[in-house]
């Protein structure tokens, strides 16, 4: 098994590549100062739950599809542009409370949802995930299958810690925000333009 003096940097560098801004933490900002904290840590744990496939796809050798087919990139990567662009559209027809008070067990399980699938088309987070994890893994540890799970459950936790802390803080700036319709509408209507940015950008990923 990974010894832990192996783990803490791994745990470390998890740590600060949640911190680096991207299209997670971002989705995790938006939805959060939306729909409140609750809201975001839904998002927070379908993007988890997502990262969960995504380790899963390294440690069976899945990811790697997406390292040498081009095809299967770019048709996964379409589909995760496509469900953007449908999120920018919601955001941008919704009326000024449409997306406020996300805290019924109905709204709460979309949003999580929302996470994983946000999390599961885009391919570049296998990607990553092939070229990450196995850089701290050693085959006279033990199963490399085996050690990649950790890995992943690690980074997983990092993720939480972090997400959870953007939700708490979002939460609280969005519900003061919200506290006017025009403010409502204002948070849709750049929560849209992210989603149309997000979009736009996975679109054009390379891998």
């Amino acid at each position: 098994m990974i010894p832990l003096e192996a783990l803490m940097p791994f745990a470390l560098a998890s740590l600060l590549l949640a911190l680096a801004p991207g299209p997670d933490n971002l989705f995790v900002l938006t939805q959060s100062a939306l729909g409140g904290r609750l809201a975001g840590f839904a998002v927070t744990l379908g993007l988890c739950t997502g990262l969960l496939v995504h380790t899963s796809a390294v440690a069976f050798g899945v990811a790697a599809i997406f390292q040498v087919s081009a095809l299967a990139f770019t048709l996964l990567k379409l589909i995760g542009a496509g469900y953007l662009i449908y999120l920018a559209w919601q955001a941008w027809r919704a009326p000024a409370a449409a997306l406020q008070g996300g805290g019924s067990a109905a709204s709460l399980a979309k949003l999580y949802r929302r996470g994983i699938l946000m999390n599961v088309t885009n391919p570049k987070v296998s990607i990553f995930f092939l070229a990450f994890l196995p850089q701290f893994a050693d085959p006279v540890r033990g199963p490399l299958w085996l050690q990649i799970v950790l890995l992943g459950a690690v980074f997983i936790v990092a993720t939480i810690v972090v997400f959870g802390g953007v939700a708490c803080l979002a939460g609280s700036l969005g519900s003061w925000l919200g506290r006017t319709p025009r403010a409502q509408l204002v948070l849709n209507r750049l929560a849209g333009t992210l989603f149309l940015g997000l979009a736009l950008k996975l679109a054009t990923a390379r891998r």
